[in-house]
């Protein structure tokens, strides 16, 4: 589902690889317990959307983005190859942002700016994140977050305190040696920004 990308210039390290299934098995848990901390947040329903192609997917995030705004926190889940930079891809042509929206895996974070004067896309990769939100602030990201939409990959557990509405999107893939494309997307809104937002309209 990922684009094809050179593997000197955009594959994970070994380390990153081997440890991904079970970093997205924890990821999940993290979340929860993350979650289960403020008895009283709001959760939206889970939205269900069946993709069938990298096409679709990049579809769905330009979809997403038309209703995203200034300050908007995207938590993105998934296998290496489960589609989180392509459907990074097509939230960034939605929201028209300068640059290719590419894996930030060797950088962390790269910022994207408006090209129509709408927010600026902030794309975070927290694999190696071991702070949360103090590493987040210290990586000096010349732009405001409040003033932007933050998609961070592999987030759960690491930068909930970034906003207290958060969007969570869980991709699954079909698992072995197999050419299906398809993907299992689940977008779950947490916090009262999410508890009127129109998710249901991406499943059509």
């Amino acid at each position: 589902m990922e684009a094809p990308h050179s593997p000197a210039a955009d594959a994970p390290d070994a380390a990153h690889a081997h440890a991904a299934h079970a970093h997205t098995h924890a990821a999940h848990a993290d979340a929860a317990h993350a979650d289960a901390a403020h008895a009283d947040v709001v959760r939206s329903a889970a939205h269900v959307i069946t993709v069938d192609s990298p096409e679709r997917m990049g579809e769905l995030g330009r979809g997403l983005a038309a209703l995203l705004r200034p300050g908007d926190l995207v938590m993105l889940t998934g296998e290496l190859g489960a589609g989180k930079t392509t459907l990074t891809r097509g939230l960034g042509a939605g929201l028209g942002v300068r640059g290719d929206v590419t894996s930030p895996t060797f950088v962390i974070a790269r910022v994207h700016p408006s090209l129509s004067g709408g927010p600026a896309l902030v794309h975070v990769d927290a694999y190696r994140l071991g702070g949360g939100l103090d590493e987040m602030e210290d990586l000096d990201l010349d732009v405001s977050l409040p003033d932007s939409v933050v998609v961070v990959e592999w987030g759960d557990g690491k930068v909930e305190e970034l906003s207290d509405d958060r969007l969570h999107v869980v991709i699954d893939r079909v698992v072995g040696a197999t050419d299906d494309d398809r993907r299992t997307v689940t977008l779950t809104g947490v916090g009262a920004r999410w508890s009127d937002a129109d998710l249901g309209s991406l499943e059509r």
